[in-house]
C-alpha cells in the first residue's frame, strides 16, 4: 500500500465517529432521493407509455341515446379544440352482473359482480386507431352469447363460465371468454355487434360514446374546457358523463405519487445534513490535525497528496452510505409500486436503472466537492505554521460571554459551559445548524405521522366506529343465488324493519344512541363512467356521533338533501348546491347536494341521504344494518344480551364491531416517515457529538487544570452538556416553524395524489400540547450528542490531561 494509501486508512480507522455520520448522512439522503425520484418516475412512466402506445383518448363522452342521433354524435369531432375523435360507439352503462351458477368455484357461484359499462367497438383486437383495447387474459368474443370482462374485476376460478346481466328483466347470460380493459377506462366490458344487440333486446338502454383527444388536455381545468366544447357542439342536454385520461391515470398511479412529496422532503433534509456534517467532519479533521499535517508535509507529502488524503477520508464511508441508500432505497420501492402498474396490465414498476445511477452519482459529486473546501485548505497550510500552531482557543476568546455568564445564579461549571460557544462562535453555528436540521426533521415527520393517524382515524370513524353492530340474520338454510348477502336487489332479502329496530334499541338499557343504513340499490344517473359504481346510502337517525367530517357544506336536514363522497364530486364535478339524480325501480328522485364529506370506509364514490327521501317518493329504504353507541360504563355483552332478547323476534342480531382495517398505504407511509426521522435524527446528533468530541479534546489541557482545581466527573458533565444547551434551545425555536412549515407544504400534494381533499383534522394537527414538546427537541437532540463527549471528559484523568499539549 502506498503511503497516501497508509494515511487515509489511518485517517478513517481512527475517526471511526466521524466516518460512522458521514455514511449514514449519505445513507439517508440518498434513500430518500432514489425513492422519491424513482416513485416519480416510476409510476408516472408505465401509464405514459400505455398511453402513448394505444394513442388513449383524453375524453370519453357518453351521450343520451334517446336526445342524440350517431350523425349529431359524429358532428362533435368538429367542436373546438379537438384534434382527433373515433366514434360513435353503442355502449350500456351501470348494467348490474351476478356470477353464473356454472363457475366451478361454488363459494363465487351466484354472488354479485358489481356493475359493468358494456360497448363494442367494429374490431376489438384492432391495433389501430385511439384507445386501442389491451387483451390481459383469454381471447376477444366472436359470437353473440361472449363478452370480455374487465381485468381484475372476475374470480379467476370463473373464467370460461358465465356472467348474467341481473338488472335487466329477462337476466341474459354471456360466456366470458377473456378480461380486457382501456387505459382511460372508457368502457369496462366488451361484446360483438350482435352481443351487444341482445342486451338492448333484453331492456339495456343503448347510449353513443365518442372519444376525443385534444390541443390542450394537461390540467382538469383543460379537460373541462374541452368537455364544455363538446357539449355545445351536441343537442342540448344530450351529454350524460365524461371520463377523463387524467382520472384513469390517478386511479393507477396516485397511492405511489402520495409518497413523493415527503420523501422528497427528506431528500433535500438529508442532502443538505449529508453536506454540513461532511464540512463539520472533515472541517475538524483538518483543525484538529494541523500538527499532524505539518508532519505529513515535512515528510515529502505534497500539497495535493494532503489535499486527496483529507478528501478520501470523508469519501470512502460516504460511498459506503451511497451504495447502501440506493440499495435500500430500491428495496422500499418494491411494496409501494406493488400496484402501481396492476390496472395497466403490464409487470409491476421499478425504479428506472438511471436514477439509481444518477441519484449515487450526483450525491458523491456533492461529498466531493463538500470534503474538497476544507481538504484544500490543510493543502495550503505552510509546513512551519502547522508543526507550531497550538490547538487552544485564541487568548481571550469569549472572556466577555464568560464574565457575563459569571454573574447568572448558576453553579460554576454551568456558567463555564454557557459562555463556551462564544469562544468559538463557528463551531457553536455549525452544532446548531446540524440540531436544526434534526429539529426541522422531527417536528416535520410528527406532524406528518400525527396527520396520517388522523387520516386513519377519519377514513374509519364512519359507519364502522360503532361499539355494536345490528345486522339481519342470515338465513343460512337458502342459498344466495345470484346475490351476495344482504344485497339490496335480492327480493328474498327482507332487510331491517327500520321502526321496530329503532324502537327495540331504544328501550334496550345502555343505548346511547342509534342509526341505521344500507345500499338502497338506486344508481346515480350520470354517473363517472370507469372506476366504482356510486353507492346511494339511506339512513334512518342520528349519526353525528361518528364524527364524519365534512370537507364543505353541511348534514342533509330534510327530505330530498344528499352528501356525497368527495372523490364522487371530484371525478362527477359535483359542488355544494348541485343537483343530481339517482333512481331505483325506474323511478327518478331528485337529490340536492348540501354537504361534500370525506370518508373512505363506506366507499369512494357515495351519496348518502335521509331514509325519508326514499319513503317521500313511495319507495321502501333498505336498512341493512344498525350501528349502536353504548352509554358510558355500560359493559358490552351484557347489552349484547338484553338487545337479541329484544332482537331475535325482529329477524336481527347483534355482531361485534369492526374497526374498518387499515389502509396498508398509510401504514406503509408511517412507517417509512418514522424511518426516516430517526436516521435523521440520530445523524443530526451523532454531528453534534463529533463537533463536541472535537472541541473537547482540543480543550482536554483546559479540562486538567479545572479538574486540578477541584472540578468534580459530575461537574465536567454539567460544564460539556452547558456548552451545548443555549445552542439547542435556538435551534429548537428556529427548526420547529420550519418543521410545519414543510408538514403544510407538504401534506396538499400527496392529498392530491390520491385524488383527496384531506379534512382539517388531518391538515391542521400541530396545537400547543404537541409544538412546545418540540421546542424542545433541539435541547433533546444537542443534550444526545454531547453525552458521549461529556462522559469522555469526565473519566479523563487529570494528569493526563495536564500533560497533553
Amino acid at each position: 500500500m502506498s503511503a497516501l494509501g497508509k494515511v487515509v486508512r489511518s485517517g478513517v480507522s481512527r475517526r471511526r465517529v466521524q466516518s460512522i455520520v458521514v455514511a449514514l448522512t449519505t445513507f439517508g439522503a440518498v434513500t430518500s432521493s432514489v425513492l422519491s425520484l424513482g416513485l416519480l418516475t416510476a409510476v408516472q412512466a408505465p401509464f405514459e407509455h400505455a398511453f402513448s402506445t394505444r394513442n388513449g383518448a383524453h375524453l370519453a363522452v357518453q351521450f343520451d341515446g334517446s336526445k342524440v342521433t350517431a350523425a349529431q354524435a359524429t358532428a362533435t369531432a368538429h367542436a373546438a379544440g379537438v384534434t382527433e375523435a373515433a366514434g360513435p360507439y353503442p355502449i350500456a352503462a351501470a348494467l348490474d352482473t351476478a356470477v353464473g351458477m356454472d363457475c366451478p368455484d361454488k363459494a363465487s357461484a351466484g354472488t354479485d359482480n358489481h356493475a359493468i359499462t358494456v360497448t363494442t367497438r367494429p374490431d376489438l383486437g384492432s391495433t389501430s386507431g385511439m384507445d386501442q383495447l389491451v387483451l390481459t387474459q383469454g381471447r376477444w368474443p366472436t359470437g353473440p352469447g361472449e363478452i370480455a370482462l374487465p381485468a381484475n374485476s372476475y374470480a379467476d376460478a370463473c373464467f370460461g363460465s358465465s356472467v348474467v346481466f341481473s338488472s335487466l328483466p329477462s337476466k341474459p347470460s354471456f360466456k366470458v371468454v377473456g378480461f380486457a380493459g382501456s387505459v382511460t377506462n372508457s368502457a369496462t366490458a366488451f361484446a360483438t355487434a350482435d352481443g351487444f344487440a341482445r342486451l338492448t333486446a333484453a331492456g339495456a338502454e343503448a347510449d353513443e360514446q365518442m372519444l376525443y383527444r385534444f390541443a390542450k388536455a394537461g390540467t382538469d381545468a383543460d379537460i373541462a374546457t374541452d368537455k364544455q366544447a363538446v357539449a355545445a357542439a351536441a343537442p342540448a342536454g344530450s351529454v350524460e358523463a365524461g371520463q377523463s385520461y387524467l382520472t384513469a391515470e390517478q386511479q393507477v398511479t396516485g397511492n405511489a405519487k402520495a409518497f413523493v412529496p415527503f420523501l422528497i422532503a427528506f431528500g433535500i433534509l438529508g442532502l443538505f445534513m449529508s453536506v454540513l456534517i461532511i464540512s463539520i467532519v472533515v472541517g475538524g479533521a483538518v483543525a484538529s490535525g494541523i500538527r499532524r499535517i505539518g508532519i505529513l508535509k515535512s515528510l515529502g507529502f505534497t500539497p495535493s497528496q494532503v489535499a486527496r488524503a483529507y478528501t478520501a477520508q470523508a469519501m470512502i464511508p460516504a460511498t459506503l452510505g451511497l451504495v447502501l441508500g440506493t440499495v435500500f432505497g430500491n428495496l422500499l420501492a418494491v411494496p409501494i409500486l406493488g400496484a402501481a402498474t396492476k390496472q395497466l396490465g403490464a409487470a409491476s414498476a421499478t425504479i428506472p436503472l438511471w436514477v439509481s445511477a444518477v441519484v449515487p452519482l450526483g450525491a458523491l459529486l456533492i461529498v466531493g466537492v463538500t470534503a474538497l473546501i476544507p481538504a484544500l485548505q490543510a493543502g495550503r497550510m505552510p509546513t512551519v505554521r502547522a508543526l507550531v500552531v497550538g490547538r487552544a482557543p485564541k487568548a481571550g476568546g469569549g472572556q466577555r460571554a464568560q464574565r457575563l455568564a459569571s454573574r447568572l445564579p448558576l453553579p460554576r461549571a454551568m456558567s463555564l459551559g454557557l459562555a463556551q460557544p462564544f469562544a468559538r462562535p463557528v463551531r457553536a453555528v455549525l452544532v446548531g445548524a446540524a440540531v436544526l436540521f434534526g429539529v426541522v426533521s422531527v417536528t416535520f415527520a410528527v406532524g406528518l405521522e400525527s396527520g396520517f393517524n388522523k387520516y386513519l382515524d377519519t377514513s374509519t370513524s364512519g359507519f364502522n366506529i360503532a361499539s355494536k353492530i345490528v345486522e339481519p340474520t342470515a338465513d343460512v338454510g337458502v342459498p344466495w343465488g345470484r346475490y351476495g348477502p344482504n344485497d339490496p336487489r335480492d327480493p328474498r332479502d327482507p332487510h331491517l324493519d327500520a321502526a321496530k329496530v329503532a324502537a327495540a334499541l331504544a328501550k334496550t338499557p345502555g343505548t346511547k344512541a342509534a342509526f341505521g343504513w344500507g345500499d338502497s340499490g338506486a344508481s346515480m344517473v350520470d354517473a363517472p363512467i370507469g372506476g366504482e359504481p356510486p353507492v346511494v346510502y339511506t339512513i334512518s337517525g342520528d349519526f353525528s356521533w361518528t364524527n364524519m367530517e365534512l370537507l364543505s357544506g353541511r348534514w342533509y336536514a330534510a327530505p330530498g338533501e344528499a352528501v356525497v363522497g368527495d372523490k364522487l364530486a371530484s371525478a362527477a364535478g359535483i359542488h355544494v348546491g348541485d343537483n343530481i339524480t339517482v333512481v331505483q325501480q325506474n323511478k327518478q328522485l331528485p337529490l340536492k347536494v348540501v354537504g361534500i364529506n370525506f370518508d373512505t370506509n363506506a366507499g369512494d364514490y357515495t351519496v348518502m341521504t335521509d331514509a325519508a327521501t326514499f319513503t317521500a317518493a313511495g319507495l321502501t329504504p333498505h336498512i341493512d344494518q344498525y350501528n349502536v353507541e353504548l352509554a358510558a360504563n355500560v359493559n358490552g355483552p351484557d347489552w349484547s344480551t338484553s338487545a337479541a332478547a329484544a332482537l331475535t323476534p325482529l329477524n336481527a342480531s347483534v355482531q361485534p364491531n369492526s374497526d374498518g382495517g387499515k389502509n396498508i398505504i398509510v401504514i406503509i407511509m408511517g412507517t417509512l416517515v418514522a424511518t426516516l426521522t430517526l436516521m435523521l435524527m440520530a445523524v443530526a446528533a451523532l454531528g453534534v457529538l463529533s463537533m463536541v468530541m472535537q472541541d473537547t479534546r482540543e480543550r482536554v489541557h483546559d479540562l486538567g487544570i479545572f479538574k486540578a482545581l477541584g472540578m468534580t466527573p459530575k461537574q465536567t458533565i454539567a460544564m460539556v452538556l452547558t456548552s451545548v444547551t443555549l445552542t439547542g434551545l435556538i435551534a429548537g425555536l428556529i427548526g420547529v416553524p420550519l418543521g410545519v412549515a414543510v408538514e403544510k407544504a407538504t401534506l396538499t400534494p400527496m392529498g392530491n395524489a390520491i385524488g383527496r381533499h384531506l379534512p382539517p383534522s388531518v391538515s391542521h394537527v400541530y396545537t400547543a400540547g404537541l409544538l412546545i414538546p418540540l421546542l424542545a427537541g433541539g435541547i433533546v437532540i444537542a443534550l444526545l450528542g454531547a453525552l458521549l463527549p461529556a462522559s469522555w471528559a469526565a473519566r479523563t484523568r487529570t494528569a493526563t490531561a495536564l500533560r497533553t499539549e
